[in-house]
Order: structure tokens, then C-alpha cells, then sequence
């Protein structure tokens, strides 16, 4: 069996500090990952032999243990040993804190060499991939993250006027989701809104971000041009003729509108930022279009004023 130079395998000199230890491996994971070089498949190897490396030098422990083992052996350049030499089982009483290691094979991920060792690869807490791709800002934890997901929420107006925590279910086709959403008051139709780390799980676990693109519905009562709100007001013709004031609704609210005397129907009466608010506090206006109506019906009374009029205008 070879013996393993594990300090060769990270760069680094047998007295190197755990610190010193930990800076190698993350240099060599992220240059030997696998989704890094998808076009070298001996990179997966290479990998394999890193982590078996780290495995064993990032423990103080585990590298106490192989220290010892390598003083007491006196092996170099990864020259060859025979374990049988050393009996059935290995016994590092001497070195090891009298623990007795059965030399096992097995495990697809570490070598004979390191199951000797520690029995079938037993990975330790200092194993972790989060810490290695997500130090320092280097930008290959970004590499490694999961793809963004781009999805759709449909609003009223008065809910995107006002702001609403909405919860919806994102269907990805492979899962599903409830997720929750906070909406800011004065967002725009089209515009969207980053959920960072409710995107697709990477080969880290890290997870992308949720583009959620928010629509606003159309609204009976309203329509949106630009900043600008539209509505209309009916009156009768004698309030057209001789003027009057309406209750109309606003998104902030019922408002008192005046209807100046001899209207025409289709004219707009502005009424100055009562309009949408957007998320800067810009504000458009209120145009109200006046529609002219008549009753669908009439006392006898006013049927015989409207007769009079008649006769009196022809």
C-alpha cells in the first residue's frame, strides 16, 4: 500500500498551522471542483484526494494520529508499505491515545490507505462545503450557486396603491412552495422583486434568487396611464346644465368633486395628485370624464317639465 502525504497533496509544510491548512483546501477544492471542470473528468479524483487530505490535517486529531504514524514509519515520497507487517490489526497505543484500528477497504471516497486509518471515512464536522465557497467575496461561490427562478404575481391596483404581504405558491414543476411576499407600496406593473436564496438548490446547496415579476390587474373603477389614474362620473342633465357635486372614490379614499354648470359628457375634470404614488413618492393626477345620463324613468311630473322643455327648445 502507498503511504499518503497528505501535506504534499495540500502544498503545504508539515508544520503548518490549521489555518494555513484550511487556506490550501479551499484554494484546491475550488480549482479541482468538479462543476469547475466539467470537461476534465480526472479532476473528480483529484477532488477525492483533497478532501481525503483535509479530511485528515483539518482534524487535530486525525492529523496527531497520522503524524505519529508517519514519524514512527519513517515514510517518504509516498514510498510503499506493507501492512502485514504490522500485524492483522494496527495498534496505536503508543501514539494514537490506545485506540486499536482494524485496517478495512470499502468506502468510494477515501482511500485503503486513509480507512486504515479511520474506519470506512468517518467525515468529520471541519468537512463543510458552505465554508469553503462562500469565503472572501471570490466570486466562485456565485459560480457554484443554484439557477435564479423568474415566476409572476397578479395584484389588484388598490393592493399595489397601498402595499400587501401576499402568500403564493411557486411551482417549479419538479416542487412546490408557499412562499411569502412583501409587496412595497407604488410598485409598477412589470416591475420585479428579488427573493435572494428562494431560487434552485447548487451543487453546494446554496440555493439562487426568485425574480418575482408582479402584474397588476386591470380595475373596473380605474385605469393607469403612466402616473395618471382615469375614471368617469355620471350625472343627469339638469346637474349637467346647471352644476353639481359628486361623492367619487379615489385610492386614497372618497373625495367631493365639483361639476362645473353646462358640462359636456366626455369632458375630464383634473384633480391634481390624486393619481398613483409610486415608490419614489412621484404622483400623477385624477381625470374624471363626465358622462351624461338619463333616467330610466320618470314621475309623471318631471315627465310633463321634460315635455315643456321640449316644446319650449323646438
Amino acid at each position: 500500500m502507498k503511504y499518503k502525504d497528505y501535506y504534499e497533496i495540500l502544498g503545504v509544510d508539515k508544520n503548518a498551522s490549521q489555518d494555513d491548512i484550511k487556506k490550501a483546501y479551499r484554494k484546491l477544492a475550488k480549482k479541482y471542483h468538479p462543476d469547475m471542470n466539467k470537461s476534465n473528468p480526472s479532476s473528480e479524483e483529484k477532488f477525492k484526494e483533497i478532501n481525503e487530505a483535509f479530511e485528515v490535517l483539518g482534524d487535530k486529531e486525525k492529523r496527531k494520529k497520522y503524524d505519529m504514524f508517519g514519524q514512527s514509519g519513517n515514510f517518504h515520497q509516498g514510498m510503499d508499505f506493507d501492512p502485514s507487517q504490522f500485524g492483522s490489526q494496527f495498534d496505536f497505543g503508543n501514539f494514537g491515545g490506545g485506540r486499536t484500528y482494524t485496517y478495512s477497504t470499502g468506502n468510494s471516497d477515501f482511500s485503503d490507505f486513509f480507512n486504515m486509518f479511520f474506519g470506512n471515512g468517518h467525515r468529520s464536522a471541519s468537512f463543510d462545503f458552505g465554508d469553503i465557497f462562500n469565503k472572501a467575496g471570490t466570486g466562485t461561490g456565485r459560480d457554484l450557486k443554484g439557477q435564479d427562478i423568474e415566476s409572476e404575481i397578479r395584484i389588484s391596483l388598490y393592493e399595489a396603491y397601498h402595499g400587501v404581504k401576499k402568500q403564493f405558491m411557486l411551482d417549479t414543476g419538479m416542487s412546490k412552495q408557499s412562499i411569502s411576499v412583501s409587496i412595497p407600496k407604488g410598485i409598477i406593473s412589470g416591475q420585479k422583486i428579488k427573493l435572494k436564496g428562494q431560487g434552485a438548490a447548487g451543487p453546494t446547496g446554496e440555493k439562487g434568487d426568485l425574480y418575482l415579476k408582479v402584474i397588476i390587474n386591470k380595475y373596473d373603477k380605474f385605469t393607469l396611464n403612466d402616473l395618471d389614474l382615469n375614471t368617469s362620473v355620471e350625472v343627469y342633465p339638469w346637474e349637467a346644465y346647471f352644476g353639481t357635486e359628486k361623492i367619487i372614490e379615489t385610492l386614497d379614499g372618497k373625495i367631493k368633486l365639483k361639476i362645473p354648470s353646462r358640462i359636456q359628457t366626455g369632458k375630464k375634470i383634473k384633480v391634481p395628485s390624486k393619481g398613483y404614488r409610486d415608490i419614489k413618492g412621484n404622483t400623477g393626477n385624477l381625470f374624471v370624464e363626465v358622462r351624461i345620463i338619463n333616467p330610466s324613468s320618470l314621475p309623471p311630473e318631471a315627465e310633463e317639465v321634460y315635455e315643456k322643455l321640449q316644446n319650449l327648445i323646438n
